[in-house]
């Protein structure tokens, strides 16, 4: 068991090893030393067929999210092997697999995300004279991607969308740019990958088969050679540490800077847009003024728009009509709001359940959220506003989804 423990420890060597044993998920040697001092646990030791016996520590494995998010939340990888087989059906070893790296960028634990703001990981590659760069929230499916020309234009993306981990090609690593500053200020983790993940054709490749299209061009990218790659190297890794279909990211929005208000770090940061200047809280900012949002949903998304102010006209004018409408007619707006009270966090729980961690509660959750959309498209269709009849004529009730889930779950 240990030579095959230590086989696995080498294909995942920059990740603490969490390994299944019974009801325990165990760490031995380097591994356990670090968490054993991360997570204050108590280091005992086994016998391994060495002289001295290996150093351990373990967690239980109902309780194990607490542990991880905790680790996570440091900054460290964890790579989670389980018992693919019952032991005691097993013949001489029960056989063991990583299937999932939890990563910074990549966990869905609800406990461990902040709802009412994305966790990003991006990737950046550098070409010579052009960034590109792709943010995803694996636990919403959102997937954005741009291209910008200058070292400042780049600060001002990690600024705005805030990562907590960068992937980049060794280019990028070795251009000069200060990352240890950059690392202090947003406290995200970086790493450059191997070249494979940032081979143009790979890159092309697998976009191509995750959105079943022939072109790019079908997608908007024709003109993102850089955020092609970028977007491939982070598609590549979030398939790579989910070990799932990631079916629930469907879309992708290539997007140029100059569709929105270019605000540089410093602007942001004196107009307190998200945060305040000294204490780094929500409280006291534009978006605790603004927020009286009802669903986490729609927090993220107000955050978004504060943070990327339009500046076309239309979109502009477009989303006042929206809030006209809004603040003349009370009593609908009242009862949006209170259907979308009780909406769960849809995005988020269609993320887990792509990656079967959803449990029982969720899918409740889930259900309880379905039932009340009929109820507010009836009402955007009481408004004439451009941005509503869109919504209105694009939503889905998913009333056979709602009917098959009430009808699976037993109290």
């Amino acid at each position: 068991m240990m030579q095959h423990y230590l086989e696995t420890k080498k294909q995942y060597e920059d990740c603490i090893l969490f390994y299944r044993l019974g009801d325990f998920y165990e760490m031995f040697f380097d591994d356990a030393k670090t968490v054993s001092k991360e997570l204050e646990l108590t280091l005992t030791g086994k016998e391994c067929g060495l002289e001295e016996r290996a150093p351990m520590c373990g967690v239980p494995y109902h309780a194990v999210d607490s542990y991880l998010n905790r680790l996570v939340q440091k900054g460290y990888k964890v790579a989670i092997a389980e018992q693919m087989e019952d032991p005691k059906l097993a013949k001489g070893l029960v056989k063991r697999e990583v299937v999932r790296i939890v990563t910074p960028g990549t966990v869905t634990s609800a406990a461990a995300l902040d709802e009412t703001k994305n966790n990003y990981l991006m990737g950046i590659v550098y070409l010579g004279d052009t960034f590109g760069v792709a943010s995803a929230d694996i636990s919403t499916g959102d997937f954005l991607v741009t291209e910008v020309p200058s070292e400042r234009e780049l600060f001002d993306e990690i600024n705005k969308f805030s990562p907590s981990e960068i992937i980049c090609n060794n280019a990028f690593y070795m251009s000069g740019i200060d990352l240890e500053e950059l690392k202090n200020k947003y406290n995200f983790i970086v790493s450059a990958l191997d070249n494979r993940f940032f081979s143009d054709e790979m890159c092309r490749k697998i976009l191509k088969e995750h959105y079943k299209v022939g072109s790019l061009d079908g997608l908007g990218l024709g003109d993102y050679d850089a955020g092609v790659i970028a977007a491939g190297a982070v598609m590549q890794y979030m398939y790579e540490t989910q070990k799932s279909t990631l079916e629930h990211i469907t879309t992708i929005h290539p997007y140029s800077t100059g569709q929105f208000m270019i605000l540089d770090t410093s602007t942001r940061r004196n107009l307190e847009l998200v945060e305040t200047l000294r204490e780094k809280n929500k409280r006291g900012t534009l978006l605790w003024v603004l927020d009286k949002t009802k669903t986490a949903m729609g927090a993220r998304l107000l955050r978004s728009w504060i943070e990327q102010p339009l500046i076309k006209r239309e979109a502009i004018i477009a989303r006042q009509d929206a809030v006209e409408e809004l603040n003349m007619n009370y009593i609908s707006r009242e009862e949006i709001r209170e259907y979308l009270n009780p909406v769960y966090d849809l995005e988020r729980l269609i993320g887990r359940i792509s990656y079967r961690t959803a449990n029982p509660r969720d899918l409740i959750a889930f259900c309880t959220s379905l039932e009340l959309l009929p109820h507010i498209r009836e009402i955007l269709r009481e408004f004439h506003s451009q941005l509503f009849k869109g919504a209105a004529e694009d939503m889905d009730p998913l009333e056979d989804l709602f009917d098959l889930v009430k009808r699976a779950i037993v109290e």
